[in-house]
C-alpha cells in the first residue's frame, strides 16, 4: 500500500450564489484539511465570525457554492494495481471531478469516500476538482420530497447529514461551513488491502485479557485475486487470519493472561496494549493497520427495582457513579482543532474531576485524537449518534447515509477503551412525545426504526461489547407512551424546567436515576467578552450582545434566576459577576443534590463543559478555553469526597475506594464570628458510599438568620449553609482585606475576612487574559484567611486587586446598596 497525501496547492473560489463582487473575483489559496471560511479569513477577505455582528454579516455563505482545484502528479497504475482516491471527509454537499470527468458526489460530512480511479490516470498532471453546494439549499429540495419533520430552529438541520449545529444552536453561530474538511489521499494497491480492522478487548472473570480482531478485506479484483493472510499481534501474542480470494473478512481471537486492566480515571491505571495487524501475500506485506485497546469490560445495569430501573454503568464489575460533562464541537470551525486543543480541553475535565464525557448528537463522532486523549486519560466517552432534537426521516436518501456513517464510525472507534456506551440520539424520542410532533408528522416517519432497530442490530454485529441506550433521555424498555421519556424513575433524565422556567432549587423535586443533561448559564470570562466585542457593547441589550446570546429569553432567564437568590446589578460588570455567580452556585447546588441520593441516582453529566465560540452560555469553560467560576464549583462538586447539608442534615459523599473516617466540626456562628453552636459528627463513610447525619435544631435553627451561617469543616473540606437569600442578608460590604506577593509563576494573593464573606473570587483574567487562579468560591469565617496563586506573566501586580476583580457575594451587597442610593437620590 503507498499512500500518498493530497494536501497541497489547492485553490478556493466562489462558484455561484450571493458571494459579494470582491469575494467572487478572487481565487485563495486553501489550506486542506479547511473550510472556506479559514481561508477567507487567512487571505483577509472577511471578518472574524466570532467578533461583534460579523455572523450576520457573512449569512450570505449559506446558500454560496464553492470549487476546490489542485493540480497533482500521478504515474499511471500498473496493470495489478488498483488507485483509490480517498476522503476522509467532505462538508458536505460534494461533486468531485478529475480532469473535467465527474468521479462522484457526497452529502454526507459523517462518512469517509473512497473512489476507483485506475481508469482516469493516465500518468503525468492530474487536475483534482471538489465543488461544494449549498447545503441549506440541499436540504430545502430534499424536504420537499420527503416530508418536512418538526425541529426546534427554523433551517431544515434534519434533513441534511451535516453537523446539525453548522446551522446554528441555542449556544452556537450559524455560520455552514464547507470544505474538504478531513485529509484527502491517493492509495496505490495490489491484490488486497484492509477495508476495516475491529480489535474488541474485554475482560474474562478470572482477569484474562480476550482480543477478539474482526477484518474486513477488499480485493483488487482485476482477475488475479489470491489468497491472502491476516496477521494479529498484541504484545508477545500472535494470531493469522487466512482468508482464500473469494473471502472478504474473517475473525480471530486472543488470550491474553494477566493482561493489565484499563480503568476510568479514578478507579485506576489505563494501561493500552499495542496492537498490529499486518495483511499478506505470501512473503509480502500488501497492508497494515496499528492502534491501542484497553482490556476491560463495560455495561450498564438496568435491572429492574422497587423503583423503576436504574441506569448504573459498570465497569470491570465495579458500579461507577459518573461525574460527566457534555460535550459539543470545540470549535465550530472544526479543521482548527488538533490533537492539543483536544488535549487542553479534556484535561481541563480531568482537573474539574470529571470521569465522563459525552459527545452530544447536534456535533460529530470526533477525531481518533479525542478519543486517543480520552483512553489516555482515563475519560469514558457515552457517545450519540448524531441525531439532535428533531425528527428524522427513515426514507432514502437519509436511511442509507444514515446507517452508512454509523457502521463505519462504529467500525473506527472499537479499538478504545474509552468508549462506553452507543446512544441513539439526543432528545428525539422525548421530543416525539411531548413536543408536539405527532400532529405535524401525520403519520410521516420520524426515527423510531434507528433508536430501537438499526442501531441496535447493527452494533449486535459489529460491536456487541458495548452497552447501547435508545436516546438520551429515554426510559429502556418502555413504550413512550406509557412510561414517559423523561420519568425519573427509569433510565435517563434531562432535567430543563430548573432553568427555563423555575429556579436551580427545582432540582431537588426530582431524584433521577442518571441525569444526562441539566445546567445554568451565565456570560463567557471579562476577557473572552473583551475579544469579541467593543466597549459599547458591553450591555445587556446591544445588537452584539444579544447576537452572542442565543438562547430564547436568555437573558430574562438569566435575569430572573438571579432575583431568585441575588440583587440583580444594573451596572453591567457587577451583573457579569452576579450572573457568573449564580450558575457557579446551579452547578453545585444540582450536583450535591445529584450525589447525595447515590445510589438511586448513578450519574451527573453537566450541561456543558466547553464552547464552540465566545458565547453566554451553559459551558464552565468558556470559547477561548477560559474557566468560569462555575468550573471552580463543579471541581469542589466533583471532588472525590464532598460535603453538603440537605433538609437539616449533613451529606458526606465518599467516592474514593477507602473508607472516610473523620471527625466534621459543625457550628453554627454569627458573620461577626461568634459562635453560637457547635457540635461534632463522626464520619465513618464505607467507600463508594453516601451518608447522611440529623443536626439537632442548636445548629439548624438561627436566632437571626440574616447575620448567622452554619459551617461544616473535615479534612480541608467546607460545606456551608446560609438562613436566608443574600438579598436579605447582613453582610459586611468592606468586610476583606487583600494583600498581593510575588510567587513560582505568578502572585499570591492573601485575603482576609472581618466578617463572614462568601463566594470570595479572584476574576485574573480581568487583568491578565492568560492568567490561570487555582481557586475561587471561597466562603471565609470572621478572622480568617485564604491565599490564592494566580498564574500570570503579568508584570503590573497592583491591577489584581482592583475592585471587580477580588471580589464576592458581599460585593454584590454593596451594588445593591448604591442602587438603592441612587434611586432615593433620583426621588429626592
Amino acid at each position: 500500500m503507498i499512500r500518498s497525501e493530497l494536501h497541497s496547492g489547492w485553490t478556493v473560489r466562489a462558484a455561484g450564489g450571493p458571494v459579494p463582487e470582491d469575494i467572487a473575483a478572487e481565487t485563495v489559496a486553501a489550506t486542506v484539511p479547511g473550510t472556506v471560511h479559514t481561508d477567507l479569513l487567512d487571505a483577509e477577505l472577511i471578518p472574524d465570525p466570532y467578533l461583534g455582528e460579523n455572523e450576520t454579516r457573512l449569512a450570505w455563505f449559506h446558500r454560496a457554492a464553492w470549487l476546490y482545484s489542485t493540480r497533482f502528479e500521478a504515474g499511471p497504475p500498473a496493470a495489478d494495481e488498483r488507485v483509490d482516491l480517498v476522503f476522509e471527509g467532505l462538508d458536505t454537499v460534494a461533486t468531485i471531478t478529475l480532469d473535467g470527468d465527474e468521479v462522484g458526489r457526497t452529502a454526507n460530512m459523517h462518512r469517509s469516500y473512497r473512489f476507483d480511479v485506475r481508469d482516469r490516470l493516465r500518468g503525468g498532471k492530474a487536475e483534482l476538482a471538489v465543488r461544494f453546494d449549498s447545503a441549506l439549499e440541499y436540504a430545502e429540495q430534499l424536504q420537499k420530497v420527503i416530508g418536512e419533520r418538526p425541529r426546534p430552529y427554523p433551517l431544515p438541520f434534519n434533513a441534511v447529514r451535516k453537523m446539525a449545529c453548522s446551522f446554528g444552536w441555542d449556544w452556537g453561530p450559524d455560520l455552514q461551513t464547507a470544505g474538504i474538511w478531513k485529509p484527502v489521499r491517493l492509495e496505490r494497491w495490489r491484490t488486497a488491502r484492509l477495508a476495516s480492522v475491529r480489535p474488541l478487548a474485554t475482560l474474562d472473570p478470572d482477569g484474562t485479557g480476550r482480543l477478539t480482531v474482526h477484518v474486513d478485506v477488499e480485493h483488487a479484483g482485476l482477475g488475479a485475486d489470491r489468497p491472502v493472510v491476516a496477521e494479529v499481534r498484541v504484545g508477545s501474542h500472535v494470531a493469522r487470519i487466512p482468508l482464500r480470494a473469494d473471502e472478504t473478512s474473517g475473525t480471530t481471537e486472543i488470550a491474553v493472561p494477566d493482561a493489565p486492566v484499563w480503568w476510568p480515571v479514578g478507579y485506576g491505571d489505563q494501561p493500552l496494549a499495542e496492537v498490529r495487524v499486518a495483511l499478506w501475500d505470501e512473503a509480502e506485506e500488501l497492508d497494515a493497520w496499528a492502534g491501542r485497546v484497553g482490556f476491560r469490560t463495560i455495561t450498564v445495569d438496568e435491572t429492574p427495582d422497587e423503583i423503576g430501573s436504574p441506569f448504573t454503568f459498570v465497569v470491570n464489575g465495579q458500579p461507577i457513579f459518573v461525574l460527566g460533562l457534555n460535550w459539543i464541537p470545540e470549535d465550530h470551525l472544526l479543521t482548527r482543532l488538533n490533537r492539543e486543543t483536544y488535549r487542553a480541553a479534556i484535561e481541563r475535565a480531568v482537573e474539574a474531576g470529571a470521569n465522563l464525557l459525552r459527545i452530544w448528537g447536534g456535533g460529530i463522532y470526533e477525531s481518533d485524537d479525542f478519543y486517543d486523549v480520552c483512553d489516555e486519560r482515563g475519560i469514558l466517552v457515552w457517545q450519540d449518534f448524531p441525531l439532535a432534537c428533531a425528527a428524522y426521516a427513515e426514507e432514502e436518501p437519509l436511511r442509507s447515509e444514515i446507517l452508512a456513517e454509523a457502521r463505519e464510525n462504529v467500525a473506527r472507534l472499537t479499538p478504545h477503551p474509552s468508549l462506553a456506551l452507543w446512544n441513539g440520539g439526543n432528545e428525539n424520542i422525548w421530543g416525539h412525545e411531548d413536543w408536539d410532533w405527532k400532529p405535524a408528522l401525520n403519520g410521516l416517519s420520524w426515527g423510531a426504526r434507528y433508536y430501537y432497530e438499526d442501531f441496535p442490530a447493527l452494533l449486535a454485529e459489529l460491536d456487541p461489547t458495548r452497552p447501547y441506550h435508545p436516546g438520551s433521555p429515554s426510559s429502556p424498555g418502555h413504550d413512550p407512551e406509557v412510561i414517559h421519556p423523561n420519568d425519573d424513575r427509569y433510565g435517563t433524565r434531562h432535567e430543563w424546567e430548573a432553568w427555563n422556567r423555575q429556579d436551580y432549587t427545582y432540582h431537588a423535586n426530582f431524584l433521577p436515576r442518571f441525569c444526562s443533561e441539566f445546567g445554568w448559564q451565565a456570560p463567557p470570562t471579562w476577557s473572552t467578552l473583551r475579544e469579541s466585542l467593543a466597549p459599547e457593547d458591553f450591555d445587556q441589550e446591544s445588537p452584539a450582545f444579544l447576537l452572542h446570546q442565543k438562547a430564547a429569553g436568555g437573558n430574562d432567564k438569566l435575569n430572573r434566576g438571579i432575583a431568585h437568590h441575588l440583587p440583580v446589578p444594573v451596572e453591567f460588570q457587577a451583573w457579569h459577576w452576579a450572573a457568573q455567580l449564580n450558575q457557579a452556585r446551579a452547578t453545585s447546588y444540582a450536583i450535591e443534590h445529584l450525589r447525595g441520593h447515590a445510589p438511586r441516582t448513578m450519574g451527573s453529566i453537566l450541561w456543558q463543559l466547553n464552547d464552540c465560540w465566545p458565547v453566554t452560555s451553559w459551558a464552565v469553560v468558556d470559547g477561548a478555553g477560559r474557566r468560569k467560576p462555575a468550573w471552580y464549583a463543579l471541581r469542589r462538586s466533583y471532588a472525590p469526597r464532598l460535603l453538603s447539608f440537605r433538609d437539616g442534615g449533613l451529606v458526606a459523599v465518599n467516592d474514593t475506594a477507602a473508607a472516610w473516617r473523620g471527625t466534621v466540626r459543625l457550628r453554627r456562628a454569627g458573620f461577626d464570628g461568634t459562635v453560637l453552636a457547635s457540635s461534632e459528627v463522626e464520619l465513618d463513610v464505607p467507600a463508594r458510599s453516601v451518608r447522611v447525619s440529623a443536626l439537632g435544631a442548636e445548629l439548624t435553627t438561627p436566632a437571626d438568620g440574616t447575620r448567622e451561617v452554619l459551617v461544616a469543616d473535615a479534612d480541608g473540606l467546607r460545606a456551608t449553609r446560609l438562613f436566608a437569600e443574600d438579598f436579605d442578608l447582613a453582610y459586611d460590604t468592606d468586610a476583606l482585606s487583600a494583600d498581593i506577593s510575588p510567587a513560582e509563576g505568578g502572585y499570591s494573593i492573601t485575603v482576609t475576612a472581618t466578617s463572614f464573606v462568601r463566594d470570595v473570587a479572584v476574576l485574573a483574567d480581568k487583568i491578565d487574559p492568560s492568567a490561570v487562579v487555582d481557586d475561587m468560591l471561597v466562603d471565609l469565617l470572621a478572622g480568617e484567611s485564604h491565599t490564592f496563586h494566580v498564574r500570570s506573566v503579568w508584570t503590573d501586580s497592583g491591577g489584581f486587586l482592583e475592585p471587580g476583580v477580588v471580589c464576592s457575594a458581599n460585593t454584590l451587597a454593596a451594588e445593591d446598596l448604591a442602587a438603592e442610593g441612587l434611586a432615593d437620590a433620583a426621588e429626592d
